[in-house]
């Protein structure tokens, strides 16, 4: 995988089954490799390889022909080329495409968007363009609360034919065959027992114990660092799935439902297999950089301060979190600063290492304090990608309130990234300006005191978290247009913002698009896009309640359609640029299909 690309510095990742010395060539430059090298099983092995020139940097906007030797043998990729057997990179500097998206859960019945835009970087490659320079993806490139049930067999499997090593000490009491384990680990999750729950709350009079982990899908939740490991493996290659014997992937239980939701699992999760070598070959030749979501470790993570302090009181719970941060390290974090910060926390990450076994203790409170998983790219325009998942802005007064997305000191480094710059590509996993509609119900069961039922997690949910966005938006230095990346939701959107009291003339794009393989239920989007058309109109007096009336915001519609604004497909966009402003803003569809924005609305 190609990750972080700079005229200083290239970053790659790999992954394989056994020690060896892997090699980057760039055709017709000299170059210092440095490698992080991590061994997570005894037959799997973690390589990040950053090269640097060792004279002139590398040039930028132009493709680079790359090879790849282990043990100064050339490996044969061609199966990854676009073009004459060689993979191409392109380091990105004035960007013009850009592919963006979130939430690819390999079982949703729906094709994965990758492989459509596979075919556009194909097309354009052969007629001698760059094509997207760059692939962001917002959240959710795992769903470890969301797991199948042939995924979880196929997990075990690949877990033991990598070796991969366990932890030390087992986290939770689970059957010892993974068939009992099948849709039946909330059953062994930690839980709030009912008696020390709050006597304001529905359930303490129930006597129904509270669970830590509360994604309604969490039949077959991710538990240790090995499966978190092997679903990303199975998730980004195509080479893992090679491993696993399909033949044994049966459910042998007597409960029918799960039978039979079993069986429907297993349809789609193959038609992901065959559409993976199309997005392998995009990760082969499009530097590609992350963020992580609530899905990456658990559904709600971090949603408010009264979830936080159930699960990190609670030595399991707190353990399955730090093991999902742990995989987000490996397999994300390390390759979006090209280890530049992360690598810090290599050293206690090899010391947990203790007879093939993982000893957590002298690792779980570096990873918890780790502050740095936000980044920049200093491309034209800019790219600022927000951490809103470790720097909640927590209402220490009402524990059982939404927190915000991020606190007060990470807003104000936000402020200091974004003043004195023209253009700015904001990738922020959560919408910033969402659906007034679906925000306004989300509210409505937050004042019943249910934020984790309909994932209370927009920027306007926290007063203070959505007032100082605001007043950021509005200074007069900041940048002339802002491009927000979005994702999360389920469905994909355009929105165009402008503050009705500004001290400048600037324009916000609000561009959602989730999710790569996921969809909001057809039936319900097509009501809310409805519903917020009618409640919230232009001159509706409902705007004046919301946190954001002071700016003007304008739906866009998709061209050709009858006034329709929210789309849900699997999709993922292609934002085009020029001169760093949005030229536009299509969805590539995963059933080869597109469609476009109308920005002139």
């Amino acid at each position: 995988m190609v990750r972080r690309l700079e005229a200083h510095q290239l970053c790659f990742q790999l992954v394989t089954t056994t020690r060896c010395k892997p090699k980057i060539v760039i055709a017709g430059y000299s170059v210092q490799q440095h490698d992080i090298e991590l061994q997570l099983g005894e037959r799997c092995v973690l390589y990040i390889l950053r090269l640097v020139p060792t004279k002139q940097p590398f040039p930028v906007d132009l493709k680079l022909r790359y090879e790849l030797l282990v043990d100064d043998e050339r490996v044969d990729l061609s199966h990854l080329a676009y073009e004459n057997d060689y993979l191409e990179i392109v380091i990105p500097n004035r960007l013009e495409e850009v592919l963006h998206g979130s939430c690819r859960n390999p079982h949703h019945e729906s094709r994965d968007s990758l492989r459509t835009a596979d075919e556009y970087l194909e097309t354009a490659r052969q007629r001698g363009d760059l094509g997207p320079q760059l692939l962001l993806m917002s959240g959710d490139q795992i769903y470890a609360d969301d797991v199948a049930g042939p995924m979880l067999l196929a997990i075990t499997q690949l877990s033991v034919l990598l070796g991969l090593y366990p932890d030390k000490h087992a986290t939770l009491a689970l059957p010892v065959s993974i068939q009992e384990q099948l849709y039946h680990r909330p059953d062994y999750l930690p839980k709030t027992p009912w008696q020390n729950r709050s006597k304001l709350c529905v359930g303490y009079w129930f006597k129904k114990d509270e669970p830590h982990f509360t994604s309604m899908k969490a039949g077959n939740h991710l538990i240790s660092l090995a499966e978190f490991i092997a679903l990303y493996l199975l998730t980004w290659s195509s080479e893992a799935w090679q491993l696993i014997d399909f033949s044994k992937l049966n459910y042998i239980g007597s409960n029918a439902k799960h039978a039979s939701q079993f069986n429907h699992e297993l349809t789609w999760i193959k038609r992901y297999v065959d559409d993976l070598p199309r997005a392998e070959r995009i990760f082969a030749n499009v530097s590609t950089l992350m963020m992580f979501d609530d899905h990456d470790v658990t559904d709600d993570w971090n949603l408010t301060a009264k979830w936080e302090q159930a699960v990190y009181q609670t030595p399991q719970s707190a353990r399955i979190i730090n093991n999902g941060m742990t995989a987000y390290w490996l397999f994300q974090g390390l390759g979006n600063d090209a280890g530049e910060t992360t690598n810090q926390l290599t050293v206690n990450f090899v010391e947990a290492l203790k007879d093939r076994f993982w000893d957590w203790q002298t690792f779980s409170k570096p990873l918890q304090r780790f502050n740095s998983w936000h980044y920049c790219l200093n491309t034209t325009p800019k790219v600022v990608v927000l951490d809103t998942r470790t720097h909640r802005w927590r209402n220490d007064d009402h524990f059982n309130e939404p927190s915000g997305l991020m606190d007060s000191d990470r807003l104000l480094e936000l402020e200091q990234n974004l003043v004195s710059h023209d253009q700015v590509i904001l990738v922020s996993p959560a919408p910033v300006f969402g659906v007034k509609a679906i925000e306004a119900i989300q509210a409505l069961f937050n004042a019943c005191g249910e934020p984790l039922l309909v994932d209370v997690e927009n920027w306007m949910a926290h007063e203070g978290a959505a007032k100082k966005l605001l007043d950021i938006f509005r200074r007069p230095d900041t940048p002339s247009e802002t491009i927000i990346l979005s994702g999360d939701v389920h469905y994909s959107f355009c929105f165009s913002v402008k503050a009705r009291f500004g001290k400048h003339d600037n324009r916000i794009w609000q561009l959602t698009a989730s999710g790569i393989k996921n969809e909001f239920p057809k039936k319900l989007i097509k009501v809310l896009d409805k519903l917020d058309s009618w409640l919230y109109a232009p001159y509706s007096p409902l705007n004046l309640f919301t946190k954001r009336w002071q700016m003007n915001v304008g739906k866009h519609s998709i061209v050709g359609s009858k006034k329709t604004y929210l789309v849900s497909d699997s999709s993922i966009s292609l934002v085009s640029l020029h001169n760093g402003t949005l030229e536009k803003y299509q969805l590539l569809h995963g059933n080869g299909g597109w469609s476009q924005f109308d920005l002139e609305e």
